[in-house]
């Protein structure tokens, strides 16, 4: 039986928003969730107010060295991300991101600042793909 959100409807993956881990908490944010590998530069904990840190969720450390936000190399990026993204701890990662999703809103939080050459567009899209 499917999962019931927070608004009493059928929960989905579109409740599913991505933020930069700098902005301002809002209450629509519901659960927060960083999915950066390493910790935002210059931010202290208490004001990131994350429900979690979800490292596993995050491309590895070679592959963001690798990729450095050059927007010529996105669509490989994107493609070597969701090959790790098929990797054992990567998909129990997005099961409970799609778990957190089912009881309400989620806010998948990076430190990027061009959200649309940012890995969080590839998790999120491969959130929705596997609902």
């Amino acid at each position: 039986m499917p999962a019931k959100s927070h608004k009493g409807g059928l929960s989905t993956v579109d409740d599913i928003r991505v933020r930069r881990v700098y902005d301002t908490p809002e209450p629509a944010d519901g659960a927060r969730v960083l999915v950066d590998r390493l910790w935002p530069r210059g931010l202290a904990k208490e004001d990131a107010r994350l429900t979690e840190w979800c490292k596993d969720a995050a491309p590895s450390s070679e592959l963001r060295r690798w990729y450095r936000h050059q927007g010529e190399r996105f669509e490989e990026f994107a493609a070597r991300y969701r090959d790790e993204l098929a990797e054992e701890r990567a998909r129990a990662a997005l099961r409970h991101l799609r778990e957190l999703a089912a009881d309400g809103p989620v806010t998948l939080l990076t430190a990027t600042r061009d959200l649309s050459l940012s890995h969080v567009t590839v998790l999120l899209e491969a959130l929705r793909e596997g609902e």
